[in-house]
């Protein structure tokens, strides 16, 4: 195999070697103990440090999850033993992550979310979502040195339809068609049971097809705030374990969140982020921006949510924006728009 002649003891999930997180290699390991097989030992046999079966901070080199996954049919004598560890995987699972798919307000974001924050799960992978016509796909790019073995990708897509089922509160929501590159397994009647639509084996890629009106419909339990706070938290831990490749966008999600309080300063922003000053200002301009104009777009793009809803007074938007009165807000609106807050709200109230 590829993997032998790899020192798993001397591979750090904080090196360049793809990681997977721990919570996920923990619903591996009971998944394998419900089978009757010692799951813990079997890690540890696979090369994955037993602070990892604990902390769900901790990561474990891909190298070595690839092991276990191997270990894990071999244990099992199940080819489909990736379809069992869905049912191990809760919301918690995946960090706040978890909580924010919760709070979607429709399938579409909840793709998108797995996108962005794919590097929390593993980074020994990517996904895009495309439109084809009446059907949405979700398209998974395995990496092509280390990317997750097939029986990661049985549980992962599996893990994605059972949490579909879940936040729509059917069970009629089920792909379209399904691609996989692994072969077929015998037997392959689990897929279809779990998949309930065709599947394509030794398929060219990954692919995950649903209904575009599955995909777009409004789901019940949306909660806009609670997501946005998740998606904070989500991003704070991948910059403070180096796996976020859009500082902005973190910056600019903090500063969204304290913007009330006044805003955040660079200073503080760094501090949360574990960085000096220096060094978030260095990795922002390499970026191509600046605190001050991720505080500009906030503040700009908060400025006409707010004014075309139409819920609060100028002076109340002002106060929401962290400006310290109304006229200064009303100047750093001219200056955005070349009007008053004012006259945007009537024109866009139609008044």
């Amino acid at each position: 195999m590829w993997f032998q002649g790899i020192r798993m003891d001397t591979i750090r999930a904080d090196t360049a070697v793809p990681s997977t997180m721990g919570p996920w290699i923990q619903a591996i390991v009971r998944a394998l103990d419900d089978q009757g097989v010692d799951g813990k030992a079997l890690a540890l046999r696979a090369g994955i440090r037993s602070r990892v079966l604990h902390n769900p901070e901790e990561r474990a080199p891909q190298p070595a999850v690839t092991r276990l996954w191997t270990l894990a049919v071999e244990a099992t004598g199940n080819p489909s033993f990736g379809l069992l560890v869905p049912r191990f995987v809760s919301p918690v699972t995946f960090h706040a992550l978890g909580y924010a798919i919760l709070a979607s307000p429709d399938f579409k974001a909840v793709f998108q979310r797995w996108i962005r924050f794919q590097r929390l799960i593993s980074d020994a992978m990517d996904q895009r979502l495309e439109r084809r016509g009446e059907r949405y796909r979700m398209v998974i790019e395995r990496h092509a040195s280390m990317g997750p073995p097939h029986e990661a990708i049985d549980a992962f897509t599996a893990t994605g339809v059972r949490t579909l089922r879940g936040l729509s509160g059917t069970a009629r929501v089920n792909p379209t068609v399904l691609y996989l590159r692994r072969p077929e397994p015998r037997p392959s009647d689990l897929f279809y049971r779990i998949f309930r639509c065709p599947i394509h084996f030794d398929a060219p890629r990954d692919i995950v097809e649903y209904a575009r009106n599955d995909v777009e419909a409004p789901l019940p339990h949306a909660n806009a705030e609670l997501a946005k706070q998740s998606d904070a938290i989500v991003a704070d831990y991948l910059a403070r374990t180096g796996r976020d490749g859009t500082l902005a966008d973190l910056v600019h999600a903090l500063l969204v969140e304290h913007l009330p309080d006044g805003g955040p300063s660079e200073a503080a922003i760094a501090r949360r982020l574990s960085m000096s000053s220096r060094n978030l200002q260095l990795q922002l301009a390499q970026g191509g921006t600046s605190y001050k104009d991720l505080l500009n777009r906030a503040r700009q793009n908060l400025a006409r949510k707010y004014l075309r809803e139409g819920k609060y007074s100028i002076k109340e938007v002002a106060f929401l924006l962290g400006f310290s009165d109304a006229a200064t807000f009303t100047r750093a609106f001219r200056r955005w728009t070349g009007e008053s807050p004012g006259r945007f709200a009537k024109n866009q109230n139609g008044s």
